[in-house]
């Protein structure tokens, strides 16, 4: 009887640390499943702040462009309306 009692306590215990084992392993897959998302949503936080440093970029080289724009469409007008080429005629006055 002390036999049996003992092999069963040992089944148990051996049972158990089965048990412990798969609950571990379960444990450790989660973690690394955890840090493995973790990782993605860094990577995934640099990449949107290197876009929206981009987009910023992007912004202020527009705007430059516009101002940059401006300044030649008026340079141009101001040279069309210096030069007899681009003056307006009066047709009628001509007829006259």
């Amino acid at each position: 009887s002390g036999k049996l009692s003992s092999t069963v306590k040992r089944d148990d215990s051996t049972m158990m640390n089965a048990d412990m084992d798969a609950v571990e392993a379960e444990n450790q897959v989660e973690l690394e499943e955890k840090t493995r998302l973790i990782n993605q949503v860094l990577e995934l936080q640099h990449t949107l702040e290197d876009l929206s440093a981009r987009v910023d970029a992007v912004k202020e080289e527009n705007l430059k462009l516009k101002s940059e724009n401006q300044v030649l469409g008026q340079y141009i007008e101001n040279l069309m309306s210096a030069s007899s080429v681009f003056q307006t005629t009066d047709t009628k006055s001509k007829r006259k």
